[in-house]
């Protein structure tokens, strides 16, 4: 599909008022995008489990109006009216503005809410960006009736992906890749795509427990981040590795090599946050108290012969990756070790999930 197929091509019926409610999950990267063209078009492919607790729940109301230059919306977030988020929305609605021109048609007033710290490092732009794709889609459903749900996943992500190039990832699950990739049947640039391949066993409701190192907003935005990938020395060897490193990923995925998946999936959270050690200027999201897990699992690993391992995204939480058949003892371990390296041992218990969801 390409963006013409996104274009909204009219109605069949009118809608006054309307109201949805929808709850999308944020996702972790396995192999990391980091670096993005305009319009929010990833230098490499990546893939990701898309996360089951850590959400955004957000609730669309739709009031038909005169027909308007500019698209008008109240943002209220966990209650409060949040005038600081709406210019990003509002960059957002202008991107998408072509592809759903019946937003003109409305008033919008949006209330949203995370099941998890905003700006820390759990892909809040991804679930956020996500629900209100969705709650969109879901009044262009209302709107086209006979449009088919994979459409309407499609276009979502499609949609998504313009607020926030990681949420394009979070409409479907557990597996999402998204960036064309030349070994992932119908994978695209423009959108999200499940794992087309069959997965091991043993990558089945895997658990992701989420380390709270630092609940603060990261002192460099993701979008500032990408940015530096402009004029990286390393930007180009990096896009390269991505991409033979999703290869990689798609063969470990399917045959169940869980040490090389521990491997594959540390040295690109490590790779990360190298892009940004090297970028200029240069920057560091994580702090101390993520190297003192880092090297607590590390430890644990070689004490256990256990299959946990972590990753990072853009921020200083750690994200502890495991099989659902080790959740008791590695739990256990976390709730002994980990926590005094946690804000207020704060903690989230995750695991892979399958998407959004409508109320």
């Amino acid at each position: 599909m390409n963006t013409a197929d996104f274009i909204y091509q009219g109605t069949k019926k009118s809608i006054e008022k309307a109201s949805f409610t929808c709850q999308t999950p944020s996702n972790i990267a396995l192999v990391k995008y980091w670096g993005k063209s305009d319009p929010q078009i990833p230098k490499n492919a990546s893939i990701s489990f898309t996360l089951n607790h850590c959400h955004t729940k957000t609730t669309i109301a739709f009031t038909k109006v005169d027909k308007s230059t500019t698209i008008t919306f109240d943002l209220y977030f966990e209650g409060k009216k949040k005038e600081d988020f709406k210019p990003k929305i509002s960059k957002f609605f202008e991107r998408i503005a072509s592809y759903c021109p019946y937003l003109y048609e409305y008033e919008m007033v949006i209330h949203s809410e995370n099941s998890f710290p905003h700006s820390s490092g759990i892909a809040s732009s991804a679930s956020g960006m996500s629900a209100i794709a969705m709650c969109i889609m879901n009044l262009e459903k209302e709107l086209t009736p006979d449009a088919e749900i994979d459409y309407i996943h499609k276009k979502a992500s499609f949609l998504a992906r313009l607020g926030s190039g990681s949420a394009s990832r979070s409409i479907e699950g557990p597996l999402v890749v998204w960036g064309k990739h030349p070994n992932i049947p119908e994978s695209s640039d423009l959108y999200g795509v499940k794992f087309p391949f069959k997965t091991h066993p043993i990558f089945n409701e895997y658990q992701d427990t989420v380390l709270l190192v630092d609940k603060g907003e990261k002192q460099v935005s993701s979008t500032v981040g990408h940015n530096l990938m402009h004029d990286h020395p390393f930007a180009t060897q990096r896009f390269k590795q991505a991409n033979e490193n999703l290869e990689k990923l798609s063969t470990i995925l399917q045959n169940g090599n869980i040490k090389d998946f521990i491997q594959l999936v540390e040295s690109e959270a490590l790779t990360l946050h190298a892009m940004m050690l090297t970028s200029n200027p240069y920057f560091i999201l994580m702090k101390p108290n993520t190297l003192e897990i880092i090297n607590a699992i590390w430890k644990y690993r070689e004490e256990t012969d256990s299959n946990v391992c972590f990753t990072l995204d853009a921020g200083a939480n750690v994200h502890v990756l495991y099989p659902k058949e080790e959740k008791q003892k590695v739990e256990k371990f976390l709730k002994e070790k980990m926590l005094k390296y946690c804000q207020k041992n704060h903690y989230i218990c995750d695991n892979a999930g399958f998407g959004a969801q409508t109320f």
